[in-house]
């Protein structure tokens, strides 16, 4: 049967439609089945709490389990590969951060592109990092640490949780940009490093907010300045780096990544439920209570804060000689 012009062109172009169709019924039905969240470090962490939290809540609004899955090693690369290598089905989603960034440029002969393979889905939160010295340290100011540095050049060690990590490039970023000579310490995670900054054995610590603020309270370390652009909802008081050596700014961040390819449909319906989730004040308490402020982006401009941050520790890696481990 010969079907007229009309007609066919009509069911020609309903069967174009059908995968659209099909590929927005399957988002709008996701999760039909559990999804792994991979945490690339230990449980317990920063990572792992923020991992949890976001889990818990998508567990609830979207009425399938969210699962943490701990991959650590290789400063976060090894449950990076694993996500790259999954199905890009959105059953498998992967926290990012400040180390995917660093990463890029650090390790030589990584497998994957981190840019080209993984798709930014959204961002969760931003912590800043302060500036925290021994007591026996006798600046109390930015200026004075600075003055300090360059009357003892060599003489002032600065402890970080490990070569490349976060703490360690803006330690090295400050170092350029102030014109100091400070002795890099690495130790093997951020416990230790806090351990020997509270017992004096090193005089200067670029330090997670969450580890460290309660001894700041405590009057057992002395803080400084904070990291970020923008003074620190958790220590309000205290100032930017960036005020006393202008153009500053690094922080840490988190944010929910996925596998290329991924519908972007499962990516946007992913956003929303994320953005929502920041939007909530007790989400937004807990977040704070870790001394971070919430991270609330699109899908593309989750993309340029990384790629953004690639960049710019792309060149501070390079003029460090930075090496991996």
């Amino acid at each position: 049967m010969k079907l007229p012009r009309r007609n066919f062109l009509h069911l020609a172009a309903c069967a174009a439609a059908l995968p659209a169709v099909s590929r927005i019924a399957w988002a709008q039905a996701y999760p039909t089945r559990p999804v792994r969240i991979i945490v690339p470090f230990a449980p317990a962490g920063s990572t792992d709490i923020v991992a949890r939290l976001m889990g818990q809540w998508l567990s609830e609004r979207l009425g399938q389990q969210f699962v943490i899955e701990n991959r650590p090693g290789g400063g976060g690369n090894i449950g990076t590969e694993a996500v790259v290598r999954a199905p890009a089905d959105g059953y498998t989603l992967l926290m990012v951060g400040g180390w995917n960034a660093i990463n890029a440029t650090l390790y030589d002969k990584l497998s994957f592109n981190f840019i080209r393979d993984i798709a930014p889905v959204a961002g969760i939160n931003r912590e800043p990092y302060v500036i925290a010295v021994h007591p026996s340290v006798p600046a109390k100011s930015v200026p004075e640490f600075i003055a300090y540095a360059k009357a003892n050049p060599g003489k002032v060690s600065m402890a970080s949780a490990g070569i490349g990590t976060p703490g360690h490039v803006s330690g090295e970023l400050f170092k350029m940009m102030a014109g100091v000579n400070v002795v890099h310490v690495p130790y093997r995670g951020a416990a230790p490093a806090l351990a020997d900054l509270l017992a004096g054995q090193v005089q200067v610590y670029f330090a997670p907010t969450a580890a460290s603020i309660e001894y700041i309270r405590a009057g057992k370390l002395r803080a400084l300045a904070v990291t970020t652009a923008t003074r620190s909802e958790a220590l309000p008081d205290l100032p930017t780096v960036g005020e006393f050596v202008p153009g500053y700014e690094t922080s840490n961040w988190w944010g929910v990544g996925i596998p290329k390819n991924t519908p972007a449909e499962i990516v946007e319906k992913l956003n929303k439920e994320i953005n929502a989730s920041l939007a909530d004040p007790s989400i937004k308490a807990r977040l704070a209570d870790l001394g971070g402020d919430v991270l609330t982006l699109s899908p593309a401009d989750f993309g340029k804060l990384i790629a953004d941050e690639t960049e710019k520790w792309g060149k501070v890696i390079r003029a460090a000689n930075m090496k991996a481990e």
